[in-house]
């Protein structure tokens, strides 16, 4: 393939953790052929957009990102993959101005379909999303960040009521141990210091291989070089003790979890169909509070589901708020075609899903600025990310608080100790000291 060194691609990311690691995968894979990030002030030859499709609102800010950039650089290939793509194939082909929709099959061949349209312009392509999504590739990259993403599982098999992502994303596969360490010891060549573990459902990794999650991360954290690690997001039924008890001894795994609790209510919990009642989920956060007493906890949670009465949501507000948790990811529910949760006959109203959402978010600010208060005047170890501009430097201490520090470009991708200051409240981050005997 003839690389095409004069071409710059603006890449977009909307949604998770998993489509910021896919992005910089693809960031690689067009560089490979000679197609750069564009530089600021740049016009692109090329725009894509990594989309996600876990509501309709995500389907809305897809369509209009995507029509956007097609009116800011009328010139460029349009390209569009990522989850809405996957579902809504034609939809997006139908968009004037895109070029190429890429399938969840076909994700990895972006820079042969791109290389393909520069040669012949007059073909247009809009590639049908496949249906047998099996592929998998791992993955692991950073983009522009110091921190990097290692993708070591994809898709789902839980098929809860209310979501499409088993449609949009396949069944659940991973890739071998021997595969994911061998990313890992790239990443540490690289100077690569924290690598965040991704995939949809991560606790399920190793099915199509016979593996254990656990065993992976034993394996990752014998790894010379990297000397943090972070579990994005896993299911409370898969956390298991063992994970729990062994990541509280571990060298590098920090003491963070994203745990899916998605409502606090038993009755929500079965119309979802989830995997766990709510006393499992707080037996884990339990377990991970007593081993690991600094643990930084985040919590999903879908707020005016079908089905959730004003009586079931004060019960699931109530148990949110008794839970050890720091964060609430908030967001309402959403109609997606096709999934079980349109067969509940009990709808909640748009304006009580805002209020609803209002509270929890207000819960998960006081939950966040109780932990970090508990922390100022304290030293913790932070890796710092490369500055931006001329503002202030930031990084996450080990159990995941933000802090800005004073700019220091020797500090980039270093883990240095610094002081914690002061609580920004508008983003709940925390101004912060580097200190000396840290400073390179």
């Amino acid at each position: 393939m003839t690389p095409a060194t004069h071409h710059k691609v603006k890449l977009e990311t909307l949604g998770c953790k998993l489509n910021f690691s896919e992005t910089a995968t693809m960031q690689s894979l067009l560089a490979e052929v000679g197609i750069t990030p564009v530089a600021k002030g740049e016009v692109p030859d090329v725009c894509v957009v990594n989309t996600c499709s876990v509501t309709a609102l995500a389907d809305s800010k897809c369509r209009q990102h995507i029509r956007h950039l097609i009116r800011q650089y009328p010139g460029a290939l349009m390209v569009v993959t990522g989850c809405y793509a996957q579902l809504k194939g034609k939809e997006i082909a139908e968009i004037p101005g895109v070029d190429i929709v890429l399938g969840s099959e076909h994700k990895a061949q972006i820079a042969q379909y791109v290389m393909q349209w520069f040669e012949d312009k007059q073909q247009r392509l809009a590639v049908t999303p496949s249906l047998d999504i099996r592929s998998f590739s791992p993955s692991c990259d950073r983009g522009d960040r110091t921190r990097y993403w290692l993708k070591v599982q994809d898709g789902c098999d839980y098929w809860c009521s209310y979501c499409t992502i088993p449609a949009a994303r396949g069944r659940s596969r991973s890739g071998t141990i021997a595969q994911l360490v061998e990313q890992a010891r790239g990443v540490a060549a690289e100077g690569g210091k924290e690598i965040v573990i991704t995939g949809v459902n991560i606790g399920d990794f190793g099915k199509n291989t016979g593996e254990q999650f656990l065993e992976l991360l034993k394996s990752l954290d014998e790894i010379e070089g990297i000397e943090r690690y972070r579990i994005s997001s896993i299911e409370p039924d898969l956390l298991t003790d063992d994970i729990i008890d062994w990541c509280a001894q571990s060298r590098a795994f920090m003491p963070h979890f994203h745990i899916p609790l998605q409502s606090g209510s038993d009755p929500i919990l079965k119309l979802m169909r989830r995997h766990y009642d709510r006393q499992l989920f707080a037996d884990k956060v339990q377990r991970c509070r007593a081993l690991m007493p600094d643990c930084f906890i985040g919590v999903d949670v879908m707020v005016g589901t079908r089905g959730e009465t004003p009586e079931l949501f004060e019960d699931s507000y109530d148990f949110i708020a008794g839970l050890d948790v720091q964060h609430l990811h908030v967001f309402p529910y959403s109609e997606r075609p096709g999934t079980v949760a349109l067969r509940i006959p009990y709808i909640v109203t748009q304006q009580d899903k805002q209020e609803r959402a209002a509270r929890m978010i207000a819960l998960s600010d006081k939950k966040q600025a109780d932990f970090t208060r508990r922390y100022l005047g304290t030293v913790r170890p932070v890796l710092l990310e490369h500055g931006r501009g001329k503002g202030k430097m930031h990084g996450f201490t080990d159990n995941y608080i933000r802090v800005n520090v004073e700019p220091d470009m020797r500090l980039a991708n270093q883990i240095v100790n610094v002081k914690l200051l002061t609580l920004v409240n508008d983003d709940l981050s925390v101004d912060a000291q580097v200190m000396n005997d840290t400073i390179l």
